[in-house]
């Protein structure tokens, strides 16, 4: 079923019960008036009859009694049906009755009142006794009131067709207007749709849901184009990176396929530069992956020690710093976070790498962890004020690094893996080493 459908089929199901429930309160209030009213000169008839005489209808305006004995019989003798009801009232197993009844082609409301034995009433001799239990039966006709309510049913019934007629044409012209615009929103997605269009945006509208929906769209279109803009850009900037490790590995296999020609240290020397450049183009690929997979990391977060991950960052920093004689200190307090360990493990160790890259022989690192901020400072020739702004782009490397190994994507790594731990990065000179400082803020909770 079609939206349209729905909405048109609500709008009828509304109008149908509305207009269901105002007739049938419209019926049973008539109905009920009538035969208050009815009932209320009956009782008052019945009321009345003390002292007249039996079958004077003149004496009791608008209805007619009659007296009804324990055998059957009436006086008056009349046409009015004596049935089961009537009997046993007038037997004394009863309690007074109203009710609606038809015979002769007409309708009739009756009351019912039983008599005890030895009830006097009033009759042609003057006031007679009667030995037995009796009933009196008052009657009135109400075939003129059961008529106008026939009458009234039709009407409601006329008036209710023309109600649902009213309300389904209601319902075409409601779902019309309201989804109008909603068509018109999905025209323009599904232009999007067939021409990758991701410049395109909605009009927003107002500020109803219709305008909301339009504004979150555009805000997915804008999404998706920023999405596509940095893979872009990530295989271009890719593409170049690789075409220099991969030009240098084809110019020395083409020195190797000439390995006779070459001395022993010659061929050495361009085996070296071969693995070298093999190793630089897995890291690279590797930080490819780690910047494609994003925050789609394998695992769930969960509650680390800190201080424990990065110790066990600086433990391996160590092992390469010792090549160039760096001292890394620490200062380690507890405390924990909500992480991917192999996630922020990479972030710290990127950091540490950087820092034994551009630290001097002999130099100084000095790593700190507390309270969910993790610094890592050295003693290098720091970050020009003007680089700093760039130092998280992917594949940006300074002047003075271009010459180092690298593929210019750890910082971006790092700073994608902080942004997937709702944290921050930021980076300036350390005032003692006189390096770069690197800190990472990130939310904590209680220690573990």
């Amino acid at each position: 079923m079609t939206f349209r459908a729905r909405v048109i089929g609500a709008t009828v199901g509304v109008a149908a019960v509305a207009v269901v429930i105002a007739c049938l309160a419209s019926f049973l209030t008539t109905r009920n008036a009538m035969l208050r009213s009815v009932d209320e000169s009956l009782l008052q008839a019945s009321h009345s009859s003390a002292g007249h005489l039996v079958g004077d209808d003149s004496q009791v305006t608008g209805s007619y009694f009659e007296l009804v004995l324990a055998n059957g019989q009436t006086v008056p003798k009349s046409n009015v049906p004596i049935d089961a009801t009537i009997k046993r009232v007038a037997n004394g197993h009863g309690s007074q009755v109203l009710r609606t009844v038809e015979f002769g082609g007409q309708s009739y409301r009756e009351l019912l009142v039983p008599l005890p034995a030895k009830s006097v009433v009033g009759c042609q001799t003057g006031l007679c006794e009667i030995p037995t239990t009796s009933a009196q039966l008052f009657i009135v006709n109400i075939t003129g009131q059961v008529n106008e309510l026939r009458h009234l049913v039709r009407t409601l019934l006329f008036v209710a067709v023309g109600g649902l007629l009213l309300a389904l044409g209601l319902g075409f012209a409601l779902a019309r207007t309201a989804l109008h615009p909603l068509e018109e929103v999905t025209d323009e997605i599904e232009r999007v749709a067939e021409t990758n269009d991701m410049t395109y945006r909605v009009d927003e509208g107002g500020p109803d849901e219709l305008g909301r929906l339009r504004r979150v769209f555009n805000r997915l279109l804008a999404s998706v184009q920023s999405s596509q803009y940095l893979q872009r850009q990530l295989v271009l900037d890719a593409s170049h990176e690789l075409r220099t490790p991969l030009t240098s590995l084809r110019t020395n296999a083409q020195v190797l396929s000439r390995a006779r020609d070459l001395s022993s240290e010659d061929l050495r020397q361009l085996t070296a530069d071969m693995v070298a450049q093999v190793d630089e183009l897995a890291a690279l690929v590797t930080d490819l992956g780690e910047l494609a997979r994003g925050e789609r990391s394998e695992g769930q977060p969960v509650i680390l020690r800190l201080d424990e991950c990065v110790d066990e960052c600086v433990d391996t920093a160590r092992t390469h710093a010792r090549v160039k004689d760096i001292t890394v200190e620490t200062d380690v307090d507890a405390s924990s976070v909500v992480a991917r360990r192999d996630r922020l493990v990479r972030a710290v160790s990127n950091l540490l790498t950087n820092a034994i890259k551009f630290t001097p022989n002999g130099g100084r690192i000095r790593v700190t962890s507390r309270d969910g901020i993790v610094t890592v400072a050295d003693s290098g020739p720091g970050i020009a004020d003007a680089d700093r702004p760039h130092v998280f782009d992917r594949f940006w490397r300074s002047a003075s690094a271009r010459a180092l190994p690298g593929s210019g994507l750890g910082l971006s790594i790092v700073a994608q893996v902080v942004a997937e731990l709702h944290g921050t990065v930021e980076v300036d000179r350390d005032p003692e080493l006189g390096g770069a400082r690197f800190v990472i803020s990130l939310p904590t909770v209680a220690n573990q």
